[in-house]
């Protein structure tokens, strides 16, 4: 009851009808988390582990189709995820404890075929849907924030504490304590814990 009351307190009108809705159903199918907001798309739920605390915006999207069975998407305590984001998984997508991911982010461990990666190279004339699922582990380490409109590609590991700035796309590993901008991502900035400042890189 006292969350509803803060409900109140915040919203209004038709508003307020959808955030008891999504506190009521979080209550009866997610009740580790803290609010999941309807609608809410999960396919493969037993191949997905939500930590405690977790909120969602809406349309929030989540795919686990593991190659071998085995849970595939995990995500940490005290995640807050926004509007429209999703992430598919068929290996291994990880997303640690008190992680911001803002809205229409995009996080995926796999492609349909494969471009070079391995010497591989998967012919154009195949369709794509036909091409053999190519895949490597995405992890998001403790603290990190997540821009808008970010997308987050196959064999990724953002360090601790990191930033991406919107609209970026991040095809390689970012540093811990780094900010990444940009398309490739690229570090602009670390975190210097001598001087308690962030500094060009």
């Amino acid at each position: 009851m006292k969350q509803i009351s803060k409900f109140i307190r915040i919203y209004s009108g038709i508003d307020l009808i959808r955030v008891i809705y999504s506190f009521l159903t979080t209550r009866v199918f997610f009740s580790k988390s803290r609010l999941i907001r309807q609608p809410f798309y999960i396919r493969g739920k037993k191949y997905i582990n939500l930590g405690n605390g977790l909120t969602t915006g809406v349309g929030c999207r989540l795919d686990a189709f593991p190659m071998n069975k085995t849970l595939c998407i995990e995500i940490g305590n005290n995640v807050e995820i926004n509007d429209y984001v999703h992430i598919g998984a068929i290996k291994s997508v990880k997303i640690g404890n008190n992680v911001l991911i803002a809205s229409k982010v995009f996080i995926t461990d796999h492609n349909h075929g494969s471009y070079g990666n391995n010497n591989r190279h998967d012919t154009p004339d195949l369709p794509p849907k036909e091409r053999e699922l190519s895949f490597a582990p995405v992890l998001i380490e403790d603290n990190v924030w997540i821009g808008e409109f970010v997308s987050i590609l196959p064999g990724v590991t953002i360090g601790k504490g990191s930033i991406i700035g919107t609209m970026s796309v991040v095809t390689k590993n970012i540093p811990p304590y780094s900010i990444a901008v940009g398309s490739p991502a690229r570090v602009v900035k670390k975190f210097n814990f001598e001087t308690k400042k962030w500094e060009k890189f």
